[in-house]
């Protein structure tokens, strides 16, 4: 039998700050496809295996894996098991992964033999990407507020050598700097800009106040200044951009 031409496509790429292996898992391990798309979901990612969703307001969808390669790319039939708007094994779907400095590129490609049908997966794909974006962000930063946490204690360290081995692990070697009294760049710039905040700010330190807030790499977290006597002097707002391995490239902080 002729395979039904495929003629229409819906093309969408996306850059992941995540490894590549790591977000290739979330087509092959059925719990982090399930964590992306609904619980109950599988995915058998074998040649043959089948393809399950089940959306979280019950609707059904699915198909069979044709191709897998881990870590770059899967190829799997796809449709509904209503048959609307499409039947299942009706369209196809390719999912390539590469590496880039930022993480991972990402990109998807269906296939459909109707352009109606494409057209009411536009938006489906756009909301679901961004579904996807937050989860694998959320997976990679899950220590994000012990990151937070330890960027101020790394403030407050007073030996040099013991500050330094505490940035390497939490900051990238390039980490940038900017508030009221701060405009660095790389780790060689910002340790004796520490030490200099340390003489000439006796005693003054910083600690996390509430939850972090976060967002596909970006962390939003509330601080309070207090002095050596424990009195408050001041209070802000640090802006947190976290690399693809989780540390930390950029902090903004806003005083208030």
């Amino acid at each position: 039998m002729t395979p039904t031409p495929m003629p229409h496509t819906l093309d969408r790429s996306l850059t992941i700050r995540a490894p590549r292996d790591i977000v290739f898992r979330y087509f092959t391990d059925s719990a982090r496809w399930a964590a992306w798309w609904g619980a109950g979901s599988t995915i058998d990612a074998t040649p043959g295996g089948r393809v399950y969703i089940r959306h979280p307001n019950g609707i059904e969808a699915g198909g069979d894996v044709v191709e897998v390669d881990p870590p770059s790319r899967i190829v799997f039939t796809y449709g509904f098991a209503g048959g609307r708007p499409i039947p299942l094994g009706a369209s196809r779907v390719t999912v390539t992964c590469d590496d880039v400095a930022e993480g991972t590129a990402l990109r998807l490609v269906h296939e459909f033999a109707d352009a109606g049908a494409r057209d009411e997966h536009v938006q489906g794909w756009r909301y679901q990407f961004s579904v996807f974006a937050n989860i694998v962000a959320n997976k990679i930063h899950a220590n994000a507020a012990d990151l937070v946490d330890t960027w101020h204690q790394l403030w407050a360290e007073p030996d040099q050598d013991r500050r330094a081995a505490i940035l390497e692990r939490t900051a990238t070697p390039s980490i940038r700097f900017a508030d009221r009294y701060s405009a660095v760049v790389g780790a060689d710039e910002l340790l004796p800009h520490i030490a200099a905040t340390q003489r000439f700010m006796l005693g003054l330190t910083t600690r996390r106040e509430g939850a972090v807030r976060h967002c596909q790499g970006t962390v939003l977290a509330d601080w309070i200044a207090s002095s050596a006597d424990g009195q408050e002097r001041g209070r802000g707002t640090n802006v947190y951009t976290l690399n693809a391995s989780g540390r930390i490239e950029a902090v903004v902080g806003v005083w208030w």
